[in-house]
């Protein structure tokens, strides 16, 4: 199990860099915000956040309380990050909306546990 999870660290650290803007002028604050705020998240629920914003997917109750639990500001940069890679540009708005919508629902379910 424990190698699962580690393999499942790699396949969201992995696809997380693969969307970070290559020449971002923020580079070394990119690398501090993930260092910082993808260690308070579990893998599966990362990859469910961004299966959330970027697509049609759904998150548990137990991953808005950890998205929770990493902050708005690590949840707010970390996608901002993703949605400003050029092919994702065009939909900003509407996954910055989703993010927000997301946070808010993962807020709200916090509250009520």
């Amino acid at each position: 199990m424990a190698k699962l999870s580690i393999q499942m660290l790699f396949v969201v650290v992995a696809l997380v860099c693969a969307f970070v803007p290559v020449l971002s002028v923020e580079e070394a604050e990119a690398k501090a915000l993930w260092n910082t705020c993808l260690v308070k998240i579990t893998p599966k629920c990362a990859l469910d956040i961004i299966s959330v914003v970027f697509g049609n997917g759904t998150i548990s109750d137990s991953c808005c309380h950890d998205l929770v639990q990493e902050g708005k500001l690590c949840h707010d940069t970390l996608i901002k990050y993703i949605s400003d890679r050029p092919s994702l540009i065009v939909k900003e708005a509407q996954f910055l909306k989703k993010r927000d919508d997301l946070w808010a629902h993962c807020v709200s379910i916090s509250k009520t546990v």
